[in-house]
């Protein structure tokens, strides 16, 4: 038994009993959160930071379920980017699941895609520094690989990152199929449970108006950061922050889980 798992059952309620679960976007991996992860672990949490396949809505949906499945106790998923649609059709069927935290993130519907969600709204900059491979994604149901023009990468995923950082994103980052964009969702888990959605104001990534409009629709507990598509990356501490009081931290562990509990009642 670790030290905080003693704690627990000594009845230190200082120690965080919900696991915080990191799951990253298309063009980025989980290393990406270290910053944050850094920050949620110097507080005292328990964090995961789990793989994201990007090969396709569904299979990427059952992939973090599966993940989360095996998780004991309560748990706080947070899903940056294009993560948030299969984060939300996951959390449909995960009862231990207590809120959802959205980062610049996709929240759908059911029926609507990653793509159609945001036809309404300005298309970022990301719609022109972006390019398809010339071959199908592997172990996709179909379509390209997308990728982000390199010389292009800082000034539309991470701007506000130091150029060196921005530098090894870009030649390490993660493609998304591009069936991924356009698979309708079968479910949205933001409907029963409470979700907060951190928006960023200066996003070349997905934009601040179709933002606002996801997280006006699930009525979430909504911030803003004046911050890039990536913001968790430069500005950590206070995404951390922000996650934490999904976590139920900011007003104590008993006070988050009411909050739950009349939320999912509709008190």
């Amino acid at each position: 038994m670790s030290t905080s798992e003693a704690q627990k059952v000594n009845g230190d309620s200082s120690v965080p009993d919900t696991t915080i679960v990191l799951v990253h976007g298309a063009f980025a991996d989980a290393s990406g959160f270290g910053g944050v992860i850094r920050e949620l672990k110097r507080d005292g949490h328990t964090v995961m930071a789990i793989p994201d396949p990007l090969r396709g809505l569904a299979s990427d949906a059952e992939s973090i379920a599966t993940r989360v499945r095996g998780i004991d106790g309560p748990v706080v998923l947070v899903g940056h980017s294009y993560a948030g649609a299969p984060m939300g059709q996951a959390a449909a069927e995960l009862s231990n699941v207590r809120a959802l935290v959205f980062l610049a993130a996709i929240g759908l519907d059911v029926g609507e895609s990653v793509a159609g969600v945001q036809q309404p709204f300005p298309p970022p900059l990301v719609v022109s520094t972006s390019y398809v491979s010339d071959y199908d994604a592997p172990g996709a149901a179909g379509g390209p690989e997308l990728y982000i023009q390199r010389d292009r990468f800082q000034e539309t995923f991470c701007a506000d990152a130091p150029a060196e950082v921005a530098e090894v994103m870009a030649v390490t980052q993660r493609p998304v199929a591009g069936a991924a964009l356009q698979e309708p969702a079968t479910a949205a888990g933001w409907k029963t449970i409470p979700s907060w959605y951190l928006i960023s104001e200066q996003d070349n990534g997905i934009s601040p108006e179709a933002q606002r409009f996801m997280a006006e629709r699930m009525k979430a507990t909504t911030e803003t950061i004046n911050g890039s598509h990536a913001a968790f990356i430069a500005q950590p501490r206070k995404v951390a922050q922000f996650i934490e009081k999904a976590a139920g931290v900011t007003d104590g562990p008993h006070e988050g889980r009411l909050h739950h509990l009349l939320h999912r009642t509709g008190a």
